[in-house]
C-alpha cells in the first residue's frame, strides 16, 4: 500500500510524490496502519504546536516543536534515512533525477496537481 497522497503524482515505485515541481518522500509503507496513524498524529500536534509557539512569539517553545515535527517526519520515514535503502531524491526537481522519464511521459493534467 502506497504512503503517498492520493491527489498528487507520485513516482511508480511509490517512494516520491511531486509537490510544487518538486519531490517529496513518500511515508513507509511497512508502517502498520496503527502506527502510521500515531506518527501523523504526533506529527499533527507538533505541527499545532509550532504554530501556537509562533503565535505567542515564544521562540523556545517553537524550536522544541519543530523538534517533534522532525522526530515525527523521521519516525514515518520522511526525513532520515531511506526506509527502501537507496538514494534520497527529496525536494529535487523530478526532471532532474531518474524519475524525468516517468515525469516527461505524464500528460499536462496529470502533472498539474504536482507542479
Amino acid at each position: 500500500m502506497s504512503r503517498c497522497p492520493d491527489h498528487l503524482p507520485s513516482t511508480p515505485d511509490g517512494r516520491f510524490f511531486v509537490h510544487g515541481g518538486r519531490l517529496w518522500r513518500c511515508a513507509n509503507p511497512d508502517l502498520s496502519d496503527q502506527d502510521y496513524q500515531r506518527h501523523v498524529d504526533a506529527l499533527m500536534d507538533a505541527r499545532r504546536a509550532v504554530g501556537a509557539a509562533k503565535r505567542a512569539d515564544d521562540t523556545d517553545a517553537e524550536k522544541q516543536a519543530r523538534k517533534q515535527v522532525d522526530k515525527a517526519k523521521r519516525a514515518l520515514g520522511e526525513r532520515g534515512p531511506t526506509w527502501w535503502g537507496g538514494p534520497d531524491y527529496n525536494r529535487k526537481a523530478p526532471e532532474n533525477t531518474p524519475y524525468g522519464r516517468w515525469w516527461a511521459a505524464l500528460d499536462a493534467d496529470e502533472r498539474a496537481p504536482g507542479e
